[in-house]
């Protein structure tokens, strides 16, 4: 059985959820990016912030992997400020439109190495550019268990329903949604 989801439904979708997040940052404020991340993993991510920034990140360093180019260093971009993190999201984003839009068809299936630290990873562009979109909507997900478990849940967070489900993506939507379900 065949399912015909697209790579632009799921970008569509993170589009779609990328702007509802930076609606609510917008709306709470800077402050709220440096709200610890927890316990997690690795450490590398101390704040809301870091790891947003990481997010986006790993969209530029994946793409430039597959364009050939040397990995943009990105810690220079703030983790603190909205606007200079969803700026930053906007050029990611083009980048892999661009990416997407030049590269041929008929390469997206052929595997390809890509040096990343000290191992090499074997993978088609396709599943590459799944895994950008997999990646940030898990991190997304993250995010909002992590403000729903610190409280912010109770002070305006959450602005609706997030899902695939509920997006605008394949058509239909939700109407008449409850406040706090």
């Amino acid at each position: 059985m065949g399912v015909n989801l697209t790579l632009d439904d799921l970008m569509e979708y993170t589009d779609w959820e990328r702007k509802k997040w930076q609606a609510w940052f917008q709306q709470h404020g800077d402050e709220v990016l440096k709200t610890s991340a927890g316990l997690h993993g690795d450490g590398r991510f101390q704040t809301v912030g870091d790891l947003i920034r990481h997010m986006f990140s790993a969209e530029k360093r994946y793409i430039d992997r597959l364009s050939g180019r040397a990995l943009t260093d990105t810690a220079s971009i703030p983790s603190d400020n909205v606007e200079a993190l969803f700026q930053f999201s906007q050029l990611s984003r083009k980048e892999l439109k661009e990416f997407l839009a030049a590269f041929p068809a008929e390469a997206l299936d052929v595997p390809e190495e890509h040096k990343m630290g000290n191992n090499v990873l074997t993978a088609t562009p396709r599943k590459i550019v799944v895994h950008i979109l997999l990646h940030e909507t898990r991190h997304w997900a993250q995010i909002a268990t992590l403000l729903r478990l610190i409280g912010l849940a109770l002070n305006g967070f959450v602005d609706g329903f997030h899902d695939f489900l509920f997006s605008p993506v394949m058509g239909g939507g939700l109407r008449g949604e409850r406040a706090g379900a």
